[in-house]
C-alpha cells in the first residue's frame, strides 16, 4: 500500500481523494457564509454554533490544513515529475492543447493558499483589523454580520476577495473534472454528467461567494 501511495498513480488517487474534501470544504463553507442574507441572528447564531465545538472545531481545522497541504505538495510533486519525464518537443505540442486553467493549476493553488492565509488573518484571527474582535451583538455573541459589512465595505478588500474567488473558481473548473478522470468515472454514461460538473461547480463557487461582498457593496446586507 505504501508503494503504491508513493507511485505517481497512488499521488493521482490521493490528490483526487483530497481534493474532493476540499470541495466538499468549500460548499459547506458557502452553505453557511450565505446565512447572511438572512439576517444578523442567522449568521451570527451559525458561528456561534461553530465556536461552541470547542477543540472539535480545531481537529476539523487540522484536518483542513492536512487535506490542503497534502494536496498541494502532491501537486507540486506530481508536476515536478512531469516535468522531468516529458520530453521538449511533446510538451509543446501538449501546451496547445491543454486549457490555460489546466496548465495553471499549480499557480492557482498557490495564489489561494496566500489568500486563505490572508483570509484568515483578516476575519478569523483579526490580525489584520483587531477592531473585529470588539464587535458583539446584543446577546454578547461576537457579531460576524457586522464584521461583514464592515470587511466589504472597503472596495480594495472586496475587490482581492472577487479575484480570488474568480481564481478558486477557475481551479475548481479544472480540478473537479480532473478528480472523476482520475476516478475512472470521466468515461461512457457518466461522461455527460461529469463534464458538467466542473463548470457548474466554478459557477455556483464564483457567484455565491462572490454575491457576499457585492451583497454589502449594493447595500442588500445592511
Amino acid at each position: 500500500m505504501f508503494s503504491f501511495l508513493c507511485s505517481s498513480l497512488g499521488k493521482k488517487y490521493l490528490m483526487a481523494l483530497t481534493g474532493l474534501g476540499l470541495i466538499g470544504f468549500v460548499i459547506a463553507h458557502l452553505i453557511g457564509n450565505l446565512q447572511v442574507f438572512a439576517g444578523p441572528e442567522a449568521i451570527n447564531s451559525y458561528a456561534q454554533t461553530l465556536k461552541d465545538l470547542g477543540p472539535l472545531l480545531w481537529v476539523a481545522r487540522g484536518g483542513l490544513i492536512v487535506l490542503f497541504v497534502t494536496h498541494l505538495t502532491l501537486a507540486l510533486q506530481l508536476n515536478r515529475t512531469n516535468q522531468m519525464a516529458r520530453p521538449i518537443a511533446y510538451a509543446k505540442a501538449d501546451t496547445i492543447k491543454a486549457t490555460l486553467t489546466s496548465r495553471t493549476m499549480v499557480l492557482s493553488g498557490l495564489l489561494i493558499l496566500l489568500y486563505v492565509i490572508y483570509h484568515l488573518l483578516h476575519f478569523t484571527i483579526h490580525i489584520i483589523d483587531p477592531s473585529y474582535t470588539a464587535l458583539l451583538d446584543a446577546q454578547g455573541r461576537h457579531d460576524v454580520y457586522q464584521m461583514i459589512i464592515a470587511g466589504f465595505s472597503h472596495p480594495v478588500i472586496t475587490t482581492t476577495y472577487l479575484l480570488a474567488m474568480f481564481v478558486l473558481a477557475a481551479h475548481l473548473h479544472h480540478g473537479a473534472s480532473s478528480v472523476f478522470q482520475t476516478l475512472g468515472l470521466n468515461n461512457g454514461k457518466y461522461r455527460p454528467i461529469t463534464s458538467l460538473i466542473g463548470p457548474a461547480l466554478a459557477f455556483l463557487v464564483f457567484v455565491g461567494y462572490g454575491s457576499i461582498p457585492v451583497g454589502v457593496m449594493l447595500g442588500w446586507i445592511n
